[in-house]
């Protein structure tokens, strides 16, 4: 313990020095959220620094472990019960809407020739929930810290976006109260997001459709532990061929924080765990979230991130709007709308 503490203090504590500033603006303007501003201040952070080999032992501990540890802390906020009872109207429209970003983002990873570790990351953030499943997908890929900056960015842009217009476009579509939760809930990443555009909504037409939409942005999160595992089974066919047929570490590749985050909701499923234990873990996972994308900004070169910029961006914009046409078509089809 005190050989870790020896080893990593300094680059722990640069990171929840950025955290916590971050932490707090987050929770200012949600639509923008604390991971955002964290990775963005760690990356303007990281210009000014000429020696990182104190701090990198730690950085690097932040941006893999508490990633992880902030992944497996989210599944004690998961009833699965609730969720799957709840959010059974929208499992249809969900399940289209993943599909669809996938689809797009591999399709466009070969046309447009994008890095195949952000596509993936682009994509699951996209269909899933945005920060949340890259969180959970870049250590089963391995992807390095620039690349989930690039991804993060790229779904915080049009996080922003789809919560400041989706309220209106949902108003001019004609949706209803359900057909916008179920609109929210499926079609923008982010949680805070979804919140911001529901709470726009309901302050508009003094509804409640928070609720559902939460709901739906819940049970799509569930995705993570299927994409997750299935990635892992890629990744070590894929090393097992570059190996020649030898055996591969199976620990280094297989995601076991994913099946702690399973185990996680789980005994929440079982113990019925009240609000009052569930709710500090959940808001601890968000901070990890936060403190880790410190790190990566920390790690991440801004001049390269700009310059490589572009394709990802399209990318996303084709995800976003993919996923937000097979909503509302799938809403149409099942006579929702």
């Amino acid at each position: 313990m005190k050989t870790f503490l020896q080893k990593n203090w300094s680059g722990l504590l640069l990171c929840l020095a950025i955290s916590i500033p971050a932490w707090f603006l987050g929770k200012l303007i949600p639509v923008v959220g604390g991971p955002v501003f964290a990775i963005l201040a760690g990356m303007l952070l990281t210009l000014l620094l000429k020696q990182k080999d104190r701090i990198q032992p730690g950085v690097t501990f932040t941006s893999k472990k508490i990633l992880q540890a902030a992944v497996v802390l989210l599944g004690f906020g998961m009833n699965l019960t609730d969720i799957l009872q709840k959010g059974r109207q929208s499992l249809p429209i969900i399940l289209a809407t993943i599909s669809t970003s996938l689809i797009i983002a591999f399709v466009l990873c070969r046309a447009m020739k994008v890095p195949a570790k952000t596509a993936t990351l682009v994509g699951v953030g996209s269909s899933i929930c945005g920060g949340s499943a890259i969180a959970a997908t870049a250590p089963v890929i391995d992807a390095d810290d620039e690349e989930i900056a690039q991804s993060i960015s790229v779904i915080f842009l049009f996080n922003v976006i789809a919560a400041l217009i989706f309220p209106t476009l949902g108003g001019l579509l004609g949706l209803s109260n359900e057909g916008f939760g179920l609109f929210a809930g499926t079609a923008i990443n982010d949680t805070s997001s979804v919140t911001a555009a529901a709470q726009a909504w309901d302050g508009i037409h003094g509804s409640n459709t928070l609720d559902a939409a939460t709901i739906v942005k819940l049970t799509r999160t569930l995705a993570i532990i299927p994409i997750t595992l299935v990635l892992a089974l890629v990744r070590t066919r894929r090393e097992k061929h570059s190996a020649g047929g030898r055996k591969v570490n199976l620990k280094k590749i297989f995601p076991f924080f994913v099946l702690f985050f399973l185990l996680a909701s789980v005994v929440t499923t079982v113990f019925h765990l009240p609000a009052a234990v569930t709710s500090p873990l959940k808001e601890l996972s968000k901070f990890f979230i936060v403190m880790a994308m410190a790190a990566i900004g920390l790690n991440t070169n801004i001049v390269s991130l700009v310059k490589t910029g572009g394709k990802p961006i399209v990318m996303g914009l084709c995800c976003w709007v993919g996923i937000a046409g097979v909503s509302l078509l799938m809403q149409h089809v099942l006579g929702i709308w």
